[in-house]
């Protein structure tokens, strides 16, 4: 039987967000504003913390984009924004469990 948070397939729109197939046929859809403020990084883990903004940042790009994702192992994806931020990770389980609530 396979894992419901494996990833089967990943579709990135770069100015609109990304969708994941999960392996059970679930299908989750992020948008681009929603993986921006959810950065798991512990940079915007701790601004989030301290009830600061994740994003708009001062001098940030608008409108926000991702510039590029990448797989990080099996487990989890990358994305790199047009702001540079770049440092966090999604994992699969994660976002299979935002996209159950």
């Amino acid at each position: 039987m396979a894992d419901e948070h494996e990833a089967i397939n990943i579709d990135v729109k770069r100015d609109e967000g990304v969708t994941i197939e999960f392996a059970d046929g679930r299908i989750a859809r992020f948008s681009i504003m929603e993986l921006r403020l959810g950065c798991p990084c512990a940079t915007c883990r701790s601004l989030r913390d301290r009830d600061e903004a994740v994003w708009p940042r001062p001098n940030s790009p608008k409108p926000l984009r991702i510039s590029d994702a990448e797989l990080h192992g099996a487990w989890g994806l990358r994305i790199i924004w047009n702001d540079d931020h770049s440092t966090g990770i999604f994992p699969f389980d994660t976002l299979r469990t935002w996209s159950d609530d």
